[in-house]
């Protein structure tokens, strides 16, 4: 039979374990609106437009991606129900010194968001170039069934006295 001192001891290593795999969680990543155009009048809701959106790496530190999508006006597009365009652009840069927040692996996904009420999700994807100290990053759609093949891709060159780490 465990005493009622292990008790808080166990308390606490629960509560300091789940403080760790909360850490490793990755947070949501949420689009800072750049600046968008209207692209078609619509009578009744918003117009279709293109959007601007920054979003920080959330594991490199100085980089920052700007993406520029189409999104859906009208009444589907006001209450959340279109589907927008598979067609995105995708440009990354350096805005301040690089570092990493560890070891980062060979492919990651950096950022994920939802382009219709089901299944269809805008990807950006973040790729090491080991050899040349490169970032690359790849912006593509997907849908459960079926993606699109139109893609993007930027790179961000990293100084090669601070190569990049790569987690094995």
């Amino acid at each position: 039979m465990r005493s009622s001192r292990s008790r808080p001891a166990l308390r606490a290593r629960r509560l300091a374990g789940i403080l760790v795999l909360l850490a490793a969680v990755p947070l949501p990543l949420h689009a800072e609106s750049v600046g968008e155009v209207s692209t078609v009048w619509k009578l009744i809701g918003p117009n279709h437009k293109v959007v601007v959106e920054a979003y920080d790496d959330p594991r490199v530190e100085g980089v920052t991606c700007y993406v520029s999508r189409a999104k859906t006006g009208g009444l589907s597009g006001a209450v959340g129900l279109a589907e927008d365009l598979a067609e995105a652009s995708i440009a990354c840069r350096q805005v301040g010194p690089i570092r990493t927040r560890g070891p980062l692996p060979q492919q990651e996904e950096v950022f994920s968001e939802r382009l219709s009420v089901l299944f269809k999700r805008l990807q950006v994807v973040r790729m090491v170039d080991v050899r040349r100290n490169v970032l690359v990053y790849l912006t593509y759609s997907d849908k459960l069934i079926e993606g699109s093949p139109k893609n993007s891709v930027t790179a961000v060159a990293v100084d090669r006295a601070t190569p990049i780490p790569l987690r094995r």
